[in-house]
């Protein structure tokens, strides 16, 4: 649950970790993979998604140094993290992750130099909108739902944090990365196109590709299409 409050319980035994057992990766290690109670083993699933978030954290610090917009995006690489786990485990993506999250990348664009307001708000009717029109399309031309509304909210919380600019290329880098998994799973499982594959988790992707190199791939496509 929470290094602080409410505190995180051993789902085997409930009882209370202590915040010196949940210290990421470390205690882990130090408590060889079980609880410090009743010894059951703990997925390594945990200890994975903490170095997952580690070393975004870093990657994050490499790319912009130390100033004040380098915690506002690892705050927002840590909802990335939790939302593409949770959309993975259960095919939703929280609204108490993603709606905090545009007004809080709305207003953290204070101490981001190069998005001004406008363009966080304008990223969030631009992500959220352009999302709803595809499923609004899709569902009144075949009568089913294709996208669903937590995809819509993740792609606005984006446009918050990112800007207007990232919307077209976060929805392009996720979904190459969406096509890229999803239809060889489709082929090996034989699937008849209907196999419910989660798009947050490749969203999540393309917002963090778009975030470390988007700049410079941007630049690279562009210096191709002018030659």
């Amino acid at each position: 649950q929470s290094v602080i409050s409410p505190a995180s319980r051993c789902p085997q035994c409930e009882a209370v970790i202590r915040w010196y057992q949940n210290i990421p990766v470390v205690s882990y290690l130090l408590l060889r993979g079980r609880c410090g109670s009743c010894g059951v083993a703990i997925s390594k699933r945990y200890p994975l998604v903490e170095a997952l978030a580690g070393m975004l954290f870093v990657w994050i610090y490499l790319r912009f140094g130390w100033q004040l917009a380098t915690p506002v995006y690892w705050l927002f690489a840590a909802a990335l993290v939790a939302i593409t786990f949770i959309d993975l485990d259960h095919q939703i993506i929280p609204d108490v992750i993603s709606l905090p999250g545009i007004v809080i990348g709305f207003l953290m664009v204070l101490f981001v130099p190069w998005i001004s307001w406008y363009d966080s708000l304008f990223g969030i009717l631009l992500g959220g909108g352009s999302l709803w029109l595809v499923a609004e399309v899709y569902h009144r031309l075949t009568g089913q739902e294709g996208m669903g509304g937590g995809d819509i909210k993740l792609l606005a919380m984006m446009g918050a944090f990112l800007g207007w600019k990232a919307v077209l290329p976060v929805i392009f880098f996720g979904s190459l990365a969406g096509s890229l998994v999803g239809v060889p799973l489709m082929w090996l499982k034989r699937a008849d196109g209907k196999l419910a594959i989660p798009f947050g988790p490749f969203l999540a992707l393309g917002g963090l590709v778009y975030l470390l190199w988007g700049q410079q791939l941007l630049a690279w496509y562009l210096g191709l299409c002018q030659r």
